[in-house]
């Protein structure tokens, strides 16, 4: 990821993409700070993880910029949440991710809402960066009967 990233951004340095430019230093600093947190480098896990909450924060931010009247600044940070998520692994389809969470609710022997955090522990480590938090979790409520 990293090297991809370096890759990245000397290709944007040279095509003068100023967006793309900006948006994975962004993602270098986010990640540079992982390191330092941990005392060590981040583990590849970590790094889906900052990229995750980058995405969520691109996703509010543009609804409020559209719901305040900014279409230019929503635009801008869909646009640097379309090249954040260029480097998440693909995404999980809808019936992927249900037939996932009904693998996870067998393996954990999950019956009820109060057995999902036991589901959503063993789901999200094996998901990471393939599935947003709030779809895994939704996928598992609907398989306990919420």
């Amino acid at each position: 990821m990293r090297e991809r990233l370096a890759e990245d951004m000397k290709a944007a340095m040279r095509g003068k993409e100023e967006l793309r430019l900006a948006t994975i230093r962004m993602i270098r600093a986010e990640i540079l700070n992982k390191d330092k947190e941990h005392g060590k480098e981040a583990a590849e896990e970590d790094i889906l993880k900052v990229l995750q909450s980058m995405i969520k924060r691109r996703e509010e931010a543009a609804g409020q910029f559209a719901k305040g009247g900014r279409p230019e600044l929503a635009a801008k940070e869909r646009d640097e949440l379309r090249i954040v998520q260029s480097y998440l692994p693909a995404q999980l389809g809808d019936e992927e991710l249900r037939e996932a969470a009904r693998a996870a609710v067998a393996e954990a022997g999950a019956a009820t809402l109060k057995d999902m955090g036991k589901v959503m522990g063993v789901l999200s480590k094996r998901l990471a960066g393939r599935a947003a938090g709030a779809r895994i979790s939704q996928a598992v409520k609907e398989l306990l009967g919420g």
